[in-house]
């Protein structure tokens, strides 16, 4: 296995992480009107990611720096074709944190439901727009070379507008992370919760979880129709679905623990099974598989690529012992009667 190979892997794993952490954040922020029914209960469920979300969000980072270090043009073919969705992602990501900090600065009412609608507005574009993005590069962008040359992957760039990127399959796969995001969060919340708050979770993350179930078979189908291994892709779909399953039951026993590991396993083997299906390809062209952006040629050179894994190699096991560490010391369930008045 050559060191372009193990990027593409060490992409995809950073993009499991992000989505299985800030996964269950953005479900929560998403929530916040729906269970937290009075500010104490809305308080509770702040609290429950207040002290790893900024955390769970490294990932985020990390897995754009690796693609901008080990896949220059993939990146910037990406973030100029689908500028103004990420620059809307990140625009309710800096509103989603700005939102936690400030909502508690001042003790008055209009003031914290204006910033909860900013916290639900700044998790709810996220999960759609993430989706809506893998699915345009899963499904196929407008992208072509400048020159005609199809052999020149530097001349490669996006010529669609937008609104191309919203797309039927794209649009399906946006709304299956919003609501799978948004039972992960529920999920979390009857996890770490008790009372009142624990019990309203569980019944949100059911009921979403079946329209979420709903939207997550027909994007994965879909998704096996641009597979380029759809012999190992929809096993993993399946044993997605069965997970998905589970969890919802386990949920259903007040398993709490198991409902979350389920979840969150969900979601990784979903999150592979596209990568897996992309594979050699990082962003196929639907005009032209000529123009196909490859782990070949829109890689760096082996230089860059050896330095990247030197540094990997001795980080990564610090930031997760770090990160683990975090939640081993904020492991406790959180009850309204903690909350200060």
């Amino acid at each position: 296995m050559d060191l372009v190979t193990v990027w593409f892997i060490l992409v995809a794993v950073l993009w499991i992480g992000y989505f299985v952490l800030d996964g269950f954040d953005l479900g929560v922020g998403m929530l916040l009107p729906v269970i937290g029914r009075n500010d104490v209960n809305r308080r509770v469920m702040v609290n429950t990611i207040g002290p790893v979300w900024d955390g769970n969000e490294v990932w985020l980072l990390v897995a754009g720096g690796a693609t901008f270090a080990a896949f220059p043009l993939w990146y910037a073919t990406l973030f100029s074709g689908y500028y103004l969705a990420l620059f809307l992602v990140l625009l309710a990501l800096i509103l989603r944190g700005v939102a936690f900090e400030y909502r508690g600065k001042k003790d008055d009412a209009k003031w914290r439901r204006n910033w909860d609608a900013a916290i639900v507005v700044g998790s709810a574009l996220p999960a759609l727009l993430f989706g809506v993005a893998f699915g345009n590069i899963v499904g196929g962008s407008q992208i072509a070379s400048s020159t005609g040359n199809a052999a020149d992957a530097g001349s490669i760039n996006y010529i669609g507008s937008f609104f191309d990127l919203l797309n039927p399959f794209a649009l399906v796969v946006g709304l299956m992370t919003l609501t799978v995001f948004a039972t992960h969060g529920a999920i979390f919340l009857a996890l770490k919760t008790s009372g009142e708050v624990r019990e309203a979770s569980r019944k949100v993350a059911v009921r979403v979880g079946v329209v979420a179930a709903v939207f997550a078979v027909v994007a994965l189908l879909w998704a096996q129709t641009f597979s380029e291994r759809v012999a190992v892709t929809l096993p993993l779909v399946l044993v997605a679905a069965v997970l998905w399953l589970g969890g919802l039951l386990a949920t259903i026993r007040g398993r709490d623990g198991w409902a979350f590991i389920l979840s969150a396993g969900t979601i990784g083997l979903a999150v592979a099974a596209l990568f897996v299906g992309l594979f050699p390809n990082v962003m196929p062209s639907a005009i032209d598989p000529a123009y196909n952006l490859t782990v070949y040629n829109a890689s760096s050179q082996s230089y860059t690529l050896t330095v990247m894994t030197i540094v990997a190699v001795i980080m990564t096991p610090l930031v997760l012992l770090y990160q683990g560490w975090t939640y081993w010391v904020f492991r406790k369930r959180i009850t309204s009667s903690m909350i200060p008045s």
